[in-house]
């Protein structure tokens, strides 16, 4: 169940227009300027940008995947722990943080696509 951060990065990458930006505890991801996502490796958690609706019903059904980071600009952070959530899921939140960023041609450019599983060779 948990993704690993090189995973939580391939989906970032699958994305347009992603600009990273190193600081000393975590990795910022902007679109155009915009932030959408955070890294921190210590604690191998990121912060996505949702709704306000969506933030309230993620931490609500899964308070030990998912938490509260801020509200702004009338959209509402979350922390994912990697460690606890699917790697299909998060594709799917990262997206939705970039769509709610991106401009609206970029987002017609590049609908979603699910995250196809990694085989694990043995």
């Amino acid at each position: 169940m948990a993704v690993h951060s090189d995973e939580f990065h391939r989906i970032v990458d699958g994305l347009t227009d992603v600009e990273r930006s190193e600081a000393s505890k975590w990795t910022s991801f902007s679109v155009h300027g915009k932030k959408f996502g955070y890294f921190w490796p210590r604690t191998q958690t990121v912060g996505l940008k949702q709704t306000v609706s969506e933030q309230l019903a993620l931490v609500a059904e899964r308070p030990d995947v998912f938490e509260e980071q801020f509200t702004s600009g009338g959209f509402g952070w979350v922390v994912v722990y990697l460690d606890r959530i699917e790697a299909d899921e998060l594709s799917e939140l990262v997206y939705e943080a970039w769509r709610l960023t991106a401009p609206d041609e970029l987002v017609e450019a590049l609908p979603f696509k699910p995250v196809k599983k990694r085989s694990r060779k043995r």
